[in-house]
């Protein structure tokens, strides 16, 4: 009897301290969205991009993806971004789908410019620019590569 209550004991400060390690992970990490205001961004293609992934100024995450969805009238990807209240935009501001590298998640990467005219909240960033995915890179490499002219023209 006394070693089924040590071993209880001894289970419950192992969860315990799991516990404790995943909160401070989760608190200590970038995973929770950012508040702030909202802007949308229209795209022909957003692949592999999904809801909660960053919005990025140089690398910096400034913001989160907190919808998507296809538009009925024009068929284009709208992405909703949340971006953070001290982040003001300017309305020529140009967005891009880009990776983490080779293997890497997707981001929303914005690259601001320097005009006055600033977004208001709830409004369109139009400078965008579609996702290339790598399987049109990869098909293009090939077609460059099989396609060489012929050594005797």
């Amino acid at each position: 009897m006394q070693r089924n209550v040590i071993e209880t004991i001894l289970g419950a400060i192992v969860l315990l301290i799991a516990g404790m390690f995943l909160v401070f992970a989760y608190t200590n990490s970038d995973l929770r969205p950012v508040e702030g205001y909202r802007v949308i961004a229209k795209f022909n293609a957003i692949d592999g991009l999904s809801v909660g992934n960053d919005v990025r100024i140089g690398g910096v995450k400034v913001g989160t993806v907190v919808d998507q969805r296809v538009d009925q009238k024009d068929y284009l990807a709208v992405v909703t971004m949340t971006i953070r209240p001290d982040i003001q935009l300017p309305k020529n501001t140009r967005v891009s789908v880009s990776s983490d590298g080779l293997l890497g998640g997707k981001y929303v990467k914005l690259e601001p410019s320097s005009d006055d005219d600033l977004i208001a909240p709830g409004g369109e960033l139009e400078s965008t620019r579609d996702v290339i995915s790598l399987e049109e890179l990869l098909g293009k490499v090939i077609f460059l590569v099989t396609d060489e002219p012929s050594a005797g023209s």
